[in-house]
């Protein structure tokens, strides 16, 4: 299962973004509550594509890509040492495939900033330094066990050889995915998680008139820093959001269109965690279903078969496979095998996004 953690300081406005891209319903507050509980639950992957592959098979049922969410409690600078709520809860991400960092735009008097006033550049290195401080904690303590051994095999120095660079660039500020290890070294630290290590994108939450103008505090640095970095930020007015989420189908629609809006920040949100985590969609069609199923860019036809059943991919003979673009032009399967776009694929075809796909195998 495939997941991201939503991370923040308090009340920026995470478990909003959380209900919005999966429908949750957990509680919000305006006002710092010690939250101790971690939200967790499915986001669907919002996919024209299936919608129109559903509207031409009309299958029994439709089924789309997801990835688990998680919202873990805001924290707050000194988190590390135990202040606020610590940062136990981060232990609850360190197996998320991504992070997605919710950062406080908005301005709203009845919603108190932890630190007096909105400032997002300072509020990105305040959770920066607490993921490293985390880091940092969990590095010293595994130095330690080691160190504290009766015998240090072969396998364990190597380990505690890598840990001390670890340890080294995260006293110096350097967060572990800018650290240069080798490709053994870092197979070393796969099952630490580290934090500083993951993958994050930037939701940047805004009120209504930042939204529609366009602009935040420290709009430009914010932007300047992400292309540094190289991590993709996202602007959302989570409260627009939320109102919008609660009118009927045609209401929302015509909101979204007197403001310029053909798809929401939660949905380019959801998108750009599955681009980000490096996934694809194939589809299977059919009168009974039709369905998203995630893989991995480059991935090879007999392995995505088994993303279906390991009966699939252990039988395998062949994939028959249909680009979405050429059924959609041809406006059926039938008109496709006649103008023969269908393609019989062997086991190491590399899989594109977008490919309708039935398996043929036999076991």
């Amino acid at each position: 299962m495939l997941t991201a953690g939503i991370i923040g300081l308090p009340m920026v406005g995470k478990t909003t973004v959380f209900n919005l891209v999966t429908n949750a319903g957990a509680e919000t507050s305006n006002f710092l509550s010690g939250k101790t509980e971690t939200n967790v639950s499915m986001a669907r992957i919002p996919d024209r594509r299936v919608d129109l592959l559903s509207g031409m098979f009309k299958p029994k049922k439709t089924i789309f890509a997801q990835v688990q969410f998680s919202d873990v409690p805001g924290l707050v600078r000194g988190s590390s040492q135990g202040k606020g709520v610590g940062n136990q809860f981060l232990e609850g991400i360190r197996n998320a495939d991504l992070l997605i960092h919710v950062v406080r735009a908005f301005n709203n008097g009845n919603v108190p900033h932890v630190d007096g006033d909105v400032d997002p550049l300072r509020d990105i290195e305040t959770i920066d330094m607490e993921l490293l401080f985390a880091d940092m904690e969990l590095v010293e303590k595994r130095i330690l066990r080691i160190e504290g051994g009766k015998k240090i095999t072969k396998e364990n120095a190597a380990e505690l050889q890598v840990l001390k660079k670890c340890y080294a660039a995260l006293e110096n500020e350097v967060p572990l995915h800018s650290l240069e290890l080798t490709e053994e070294e870092r197979g070393l630290l796969v099952n630490y998680n580290m934090l500083t290590e993951k993958k994050v994108i930037w939701v940047i939450n805004t009120d209504e008139g930042q939204f529609k103008s366009g602009n935040y505090p420290h709009k430009k640095e914010v932007e300047e820093l992400a292309a540094q970095r190289g991590i993709k930020h996202i602007e959302v007015c989570g409260l627009m959001e939320a109102e919008i989420s609660e009118l009927p189908p045609e209401d929302r629609e015509l909101f979204m269109s007197d403001l310029g809006l053909t798809e929401l920040g939660v949905e380019r949100l959801a998108l750009a965690a599955y681009d980000t985590l490096g996934l694809i969609s194939f589809f299977t069609v059919g009168e009974d279903e039709v369905k998203a199923w995630t893989i991995h860019r480059d991935t090879d036809a007999k392995r995505a078969a088994g993303k279906i059943h390991s009966d699939i991919e252990r039988g395998f003979i062949r994939a028959e496979v249909v680009k979405y673009a050429d059924l959609i032009d041809t406006g059926s399967m039938a008109r496709v095998k006649e103008k023969g776009l269908a393609r019989l694929e062997g086991k190491e075809y590399i899989v594109q996004d977008g490919d309708i796909i039935n398996f043929r195998f036999n076991v």
